[in-house]
């Protein structure tokens, strides 16, 4: 991809969809952060039933730790490794009151020290809850970024680091979810929906397919 591919593939993203947002639902930066670290190996779909049952009864660190070990399990025991989820959710809530007056924080460094916490959910929290121009790699995004030729990269990190520098600063907020989306529904793994994806002649894979569409005509 060059620079103006690059340009042109975002622009159509956002004149489709010029205010994407996550799937996950939440109402408060606590919500979201406790949804983002249960999303771990989980579906959004999967996170938002169990969340639907959580957030009712516990929508403050405070209410999550009065819920306790057994019952935050009970609520989220759909959800893959929830035993562990479970442990670190009561965790960084006791570190929030004890560190942080019972608010996200607002930091890499801060969000990074909570139990459970990694790059790409702070990456998320940062972005999402706090308006910065952040880069969380998850595995469509990672996909994405070798397959269209936009950041080539052998590792998460090295992805968002190709995105980082790439991508024009006017889509930057909202690149996270647009990449998203369109690794979820068009540039799927095994099935690429090249014929109905609207910015293949910019993408390295998409232009192939195009090619080989133009031979066979």
């Amino acid at each position: 991809m060059n620079r103006a591919e690059i340009t042109r593939f975002f622009a159509t993203l956002q004149a489709a969809n010029p205010e994407p947002r996550t799937e996950l639902e939440y109402t408060s930066p606590f919500e979201l952060l406790i949804a983002v670290m249960l999303s771990a190996q989980a579906t959004d779909v999967s996170v938002n039933k169990a969340t639907h049952r959580l957030f009712p009864v516990a929508r403050t660190p405070q209410a999550m730790l009065a819920l306790g070990l057994e019952r935050l399990e009970d609520a989220i025991r759909t959800i893959g490794l929830f035993h562990t989820k479970a442990k670190n959710v009561l965790a960084t809530c006791q570190i929030l009151l004890d560190a942080h007056g019972g608010e996200v924080p607002a930091t890499r460094e801060a969000l990074e020290a909570l139990p459970g916490v990694g790059r790409k959910t702070a990456n998320v929290v940062l972005n999402v809850a706090f308006g910065q121009p952040t880069m969380a790699v998850d595995t469509h995004i990672f996909r994405l970024g070798n397959r269209t030729g936009l950041a080539p990269g052998k590792t998460p990190l090295a992805v968002e680091q190709g995105l980082l520098r790439r991508i024009p600063p006017e889509f930057m907020l909202h690149a996270h979810h647009w990449l998203i989306l369109h690794g979820r529904y068009i540039c799927t793994a095994r099935s690429p929906k090249c014929a109905q994806c609207a910015v293949a002649d910019c993408c390295d894979e998409g232009k192939r397919f195009l090619k080989k569409q133009k031979k066979a005509i």
